[in-house]
């Protein structure tokens, strides 16, 4: 499977604490190499949505 952005050095400045996504750091940042956000209308947190999300077990 194609990975939609390659894994690299965690983003410091991005906080993740989704343990079930595959780039996530020990609970901490974010290890993919870029982070893509969407939904452009979006008007609070909750209508926002991480799309670089992958499964941990995917792949």
């Amino acid at each position: 499977m194609d990975l939609r952005v390659p894994t690299g050095s965690p983003i410091n400045r991005v906080k993740c604490v989704v343990d079930t996504c595959r780039y996530n750091d020990k609970g901490k940042y974010c290890m993919a190499d870029s982070i893509e956000i969407q939904y452009p209308q979006a008007k609070n947190t909750q209508e926002t949505d991480c799309a670089t999300f992958r499964p941990a077990g995917e792949g």
